[in-house]
Order: structure tokens, then sequence, then C-alpha cells
């Protein structure tokens, strides 16, 4: 019986190793669950673009906005598992959006493959000017001061803004008031006019209101020094534990050969470390990041076990 299980699991590899020699022989679809233009179709649109010119098959990138990266994600959910139908995964949209929405159609941790890490970007923390602080220990103060009067805006109930906010009040032990809105940009006008006063977002969105004056960035969410600011300090200096990144990386249905995935995690690696695409995104905040399929894994594991006890603590429902 070990024989026959031997030659079998002998084959097994054979086969799979064939597979991944052989792959990808057609065009693969990398599904972004977010719309054409931001931050995420561009990481998508550039990674894509150069693992064509290394795989020798065009990756073609399939926007499928919506549900709050619902439709997409369920999409590749669902998709066979033969290396040709990925997913573009967000810590905020593919893993926290389960946490927080009722009844969705997947769960990330068991239908999906990781496949690579591709980047991550610190959020920050900015203010309006008139809040009088110069620092987040200042801010603490100010809050402290001032309990239940100052608010924050995210983007929506459960997002990585949101729980960014959330993450500040527990650990600092302050009152602020969130305020949602249906997108970036209403939120951003309300805090440059004065009437919220702070906000956790991406450096693309604030960096040119921040180099004007409209507003003032206080911290980023990395546990170290950011590249794209390195005169800003992590807000971890001041709150020991304290981290809000956005990541993105690929995944792909579960049960997609180990082979195919072995295979894509080295072409992506090889694609992180071009200078020009390296360039591209430093400019916009953005660190390629390289990881092991197993890297990557426990990585998602253990940033959905964080956020579900704050979420649970918290007492946030979508």
């Amino acid at each position: 019986m070990r024989f026959w299980f031997a030659i079998t699991a002998l084959l097994l590899v054979s086969v799979q190793s064939a597979v991944a020699q052989n792959y990808p022989t057609k065009p693969i679809r990398l599904v972004v669950p977010y719309p054409p233009g931001g931050p995420t179709d561009f990481v998508g649109r550039a990674v894509s673009a150069k693992l064509t010119e290394l795989l020798g098959q065009q990756m073609v990138v399939d926007n499928r906005p919506g549900a709050g990266t619902v439709i997409g994600s369920e999409i590749i959910a669902r998709a066979a598992p033969d290396g040709y139908n990925l997913l573009f995964g967000t810590g905020g949209g593919t893993f926290l959006a389960p946490l927080i929405l009722p009844k969705v159609p997947y769960d990330p941790q068991k239908d999906f493959a990781p496949v690579a890490m591709l980047v991550m970007s610190p959020q920050v923390l900015v203010v309006h000017p008139a809040i009088g602080a110069n620092s987040v220990k200042e801010l603490i103060a100010v809050a402290k001061a001032k309990p239940g009067q100052l608010n924050f805006s995210s983007v929506g109930t459960g997002t990585s803004p949101h729980l960014g906010g959330e993450l500040f009040k527990a650990l600092a032990g302050v009152d602020i008031v969130h305020v949602p809105y249906k997108g970036t940009a209403p939120g951003m006008t309300d805090l440059i006019a004065g009437r919220v006063q702070m906000a956790w977002s991406s450096i693309p969105t604030v960096l040119t209101h921040v180099q004007a004056g409209r507003l003032k960035m206080l911290g980023t969410g990395g546990t170290k020094r950011s590249v794209a600011l390195p005169d800003i300090p992590p807000i971890a200096d001041t709150l020991p534990g304290y981290e809000l990144v956005t990541w993105y990386a690929i995944f792909a249905p579960a049960g997609t050969p180990a082979a195919i995935i072995n295979r894509l995690n080295i072409e992506t690696a090889k694609v992180l470390k071009d200078a020009e695409l390296q360039k591209r995104f430093g400019e916009q905040g953005l660190e390629p990041v390289v990881m092991t399929p197993q890297e990557l894994k426990r990585y998602t594991e253990n940033d959905v076990s964080r956020w579900t006890r704050l979420i649970k603590a918290a007492n946030i429902k979508g």
C-alpha cells in the first residue's frame, strides 16, 4: 500500500511540474474588484504589464467593482482553479469586508490561495490645521480635553480608515466620533473645510493638500518610517502596537496547483525588483514587498485576527 501511495505521489508531482513548465498557454485574467483609474487599478495594470512580458502570455485586467469588492472577489472564488483566473486582493476589501458585511458569499481564508504580495503603503493621519496639534501626542491631548467633540472621516463603515480611527481610539483612550462618507472626495472636502477634524487616508490622496498647507500630516500607520515620507514618524512611536497599512496581493481560487502558484510567485518577485516599477511605485508611496505564498498566508491570517478582535471590541457592524 505504501509503495502505491509513493508512486501516486511521485506521479502527481511529475504531472504538476509538467503543468507548471508549460504554463501559461493562453491569456490570464486578473480581476480587480475596483473601478478603473484608482491606485489599486494602477498597481494591477503595472504588475500585469510586466508579468505579460515574463510569462509570454497576456495578463488581462478585468475591473469588476461593486459591493465593497464582493462582486469581483466572488467571481474568482467560483472560478476554475487552473491558473488562468486570478484576483487582485486587498486587505481592506478582500479580507476585511467579510468581517463587517452580512452574508458575504465566500470565505477569503478558505476560497482563495495566496500567490504573491505586491505592495504595502502606510495610511497616514492628517488633521485640519485649526485643531492646533503638531504631533500625535498633542492630538491625543486635544482629544482628551474635548471628549466627543472631534470627528474623523472615513470612506465608509468597516473600511481601513474607519478601523484606523477605532484602533487609535482604543490605544489612546480617547473619545472621537466616526463620520462615514460615501467615497473619498466628499470626506476630504469636509476635512479641508474643517467640518471634520481628522482622517486616515492614503498618501497620494492627501499629499498635495498637505504640501499646500490645507492639511497637516502627523503620523504614518507603518511600523517604521516610510521611504516616501522620511520626515513623518510612525503613529506607533507614540502608540505602541498601532499599525495601519494598505496592502495589495494576488490570489488564485483554492485548489489551483501549487506548481502554478509557485511559478507565478517567482515571476512576480522578479517584477517587484524592476527598477522602473519601483520608481513608479515610490512616487505613489507604495513599497514593493516580496513574500512566498506561505508567508502571505500567515500574514493575512494575522491581519484578519487582529482586526477581528478590534471589530468585536468596538461592536462595528456593516
